[in-house]
């Protein structure tokens, strides 16, 4: 069990707490936290998040192939989980990666969006 996190931020329970998540859906919000965090922004945990943030920095033609390698850098600590692919679209000056996951013989998705 975890807090359901959506956009960079925690979600109401409606209740006046932070709503939780179980199971897949857990695995799913900690991958998408795991992809959003710029990998070295916490101090004391310089392996947690992705380097997702650097695929603008190259060609187009390359950014599926590093989305996946990222992603898999950044999952690699979960248990069960292998990055079987990775989707870029550009949408006006946001990337959207969509990575597909294998888990437990579940197929799942997240997707991050990237700011310009």
């Amino acid at each position: 069990m975890s807090l359901l996190l959506k956009q960079r931020d925690y979600v109401a329970d409606g209740n006046g707490g932070v709503a939780v998540v179980r199971d897949g859906e857990a695995l799913v919000n900690e991958a998408l936290f795991r992809l959003t965090v710029r990998q070295g922004s916490f101090p004391f945990l310089p392996g947690l998040g992705s380097r997702m943030y650097q695929l603008r920095r190259e060609k187009s033609s390359v950014w599926e192939t590093l989305a996946r390698q990222f992603a898999a850098e950044a999952l690699a600590g979960l248990d069960g989980v292998t990055v079987t692919g990775a989707q870029v679209e550009r949408q006006d000056d946001w990337l959207l990666v969509s990575v597909a996951l294998l888990w437990q013989g579940t197929r799942l998705s997240v997707t991050v969006q990237l700011e310009g």
